[in-house]
């Protein structure tokens, strides 16, 4: 992968923050010019509202996930309509207005859309899918994904650990960071952006 490619792609974070693997992240993603979005969880993040705080430091973007981590073709409008306002208000209270949204799993119903406008939220996805979840190795999970790297591609990762995932760590995510960012570096890139309007939403799975 060129430096250059790899300053320009965007990192997406899901499921955290996580105590142990959030500060990991934020190491690896340091020094360099690529500015992540981590959509969190808001519960974990009131638990840990100093790992909000130190995201956003960093000149990272934090956005909502979710309150429960569900699949919206699983549960009613009201559960999700419920769970949203729910988010939103928690993360209000840490200081933190989302104006976009990565659904568990990537996941919608037909109806999601409309709680998304009701809230003023971008429905966002991916165009590049780690993998992570399932604790591929760092240099394993590059090679997979490196033919679909493209300039401005959104690429799909984990800080945290989610339901049914089989790992019991987010190390080969950190590493991973980091040889994206030693790439970035190379290239001498200024900055790298959170993600933008134009992204397309994410297909159903397992690894959001």
């Amino acid at each position: 992968m060129a430096p250059s490619l790899a300053g320009s792609v965007e990192l997406t974070f899901d499921d955290g923050p996580d105590p142990v693997w959030t500060p990991e992240v934020l190491a690896a993603l340091s020094g360099s010019p690529l500015r992540a979005t981590f959509f969190v969880i808001a519960p974990r993040a009131a638990a840990h509202p100093q790992l909000v705080a130190a995201i956003r430091a960093a000149g990272h973007a934090v956005e909502l996930h979710c309150y429960e981590h569900v699949r919206h073709t699983e549960v009613d409008r009201p559960t999700i309509e419920d769970d949203t306002r729910r988010a939103l208000a928690t993360l209000a209270d840490l200081g933190v207005n989302p104006c976009r949204w990565r659904t568990p799993w990537g996941v919608q119903a037909p109806w999601t859309d409309e709680i998304a406008a009701a809230h003023e939220l971008e429905l966002c996805g991916w165009d590049v899918d780690s993998h992570d979840w399932r604790g591929d190795g760092a240099e394993q999970m590059l090679a997979a994904v490196g033919p679909e790297l493209h300039e401005g591609a959104v690429v799909l990762l984990h800080d945290g650990l989610g339901p049914g995932s089989p790992r019991q760590g987010c190390e080969e995510t950190v590493r991973f960071t980091r040889l994206i960012a030693a790439e970035a570096v190379a290239g001498a890139l200024c900055h790298s952006r959170p993600i933008s309007h134009e992204q397309g939403l994410a297909r159903d799975g397992f690894d959001a």
